[in-house]
């Protein structure tokens, strides 16, 4: 959760510049890049405490993905075992498919 809401503090902070931009008679699409570039610095300066706090929650994260070992394996390697297990299962081999991938005809 504290990543969501550092991300809306960020988006306020440009919605905020963008709207100051905007009265002040800027409003061309440089309005967006300034915008863009002044939440940039002031949320480096402002945002400290909510940026911590994500980066803290996200490292907590990874570490728990880590050690209950769900990272360990891909889902590709989680796929390729259970097709190994139904080739195993209907006795056959994948020395029988041919190289094109589909079944040898008999």
């Amino acid at each position: 959760m504290p990543v969501a809401l550092y991300t809306l503090y960020r988006l306020l902070l440009f919605a905020a510049f963008l709207g100051l931009l905007w009265v002040a008679g800027m409003r061309s699409w440089l309005a967006v890049i300034a915008a863009a570039l002044l939440a940039w610095m002031a949320g480096y300066v402002l945002l400290r405490t909510p940026r911590d706090a994500a980066v803290a929650w996200i490292a907590a994260r990874e570490q728990q993905r880590a050690r209950s070992g769900a990272k360990a394996r891909s889902r590709a390697e989680q796929d390729a075992d259970v097709e190994d297990a139904a080739v195993d299962a209907a006795g056959g081999t994948p020395a029988d498919d041919d190289p094109a991938g589909g079944p040898r005809p008999a």
